[in-house]
C-alpha cells in the first residue's frame, strides 16, 4: 500500500511539474522550460516514453543538457526529501 501511494504521488507531481512548463511556456514569470524538464524526469522513472524523450532530447538539444542537469539536480533534491531517498547515480 505504501508503494502504492509513493506512486500516486511520484506520478501528481511529475505531471503538476508538466502542468507549470506548459504555463511558463505563455507566462514570463515562470521557467517553462526547466518545469517541464523537472516534469519530464519525474515521470520517466514511470513512463518509458518520457524517459525516451528526454534522451532524444539531449541528444538533439546539446544546450537543453544543461538546463536538463539543472531540472535533474532539483527533482533529486526534491524526491530525496519528500521520501528521504538516495539519490539517484544516472
Amino acid at each position: 500500500m505504501k508503494a502504492q501511494v509513493k506512486r500516486v504521488a511520484l506520478l501528481v507531481v511529475g505531471w503538476a511539474f508538466i502542468l507549470l512548463g506548459i504555463a511558463g511556456l505563455f507566462l514570463p514569470v515562470l521557467q517553462g522550460i526547466l518545469f517541464l524538464l523537472i516534469g519530464l524526469f519525474i515521470l520517466s522513472s514511470e513512463y518509458v516514453w518520457a524517459h525516451k524523450l528526454l534522451h532524444k532530447l539531449k541528444q538533439r538539444f546539446p544546450r537543453i543538457a544543461g538546463h536538463f542537469e539543472q531540472a535533474k539536480a532539483c527533482a533529486d533534491a526534491c524526491l530525496s526529501r519528500m521520501w528521504k531517498r538516495e539519490k539517484s547515480s544516472t
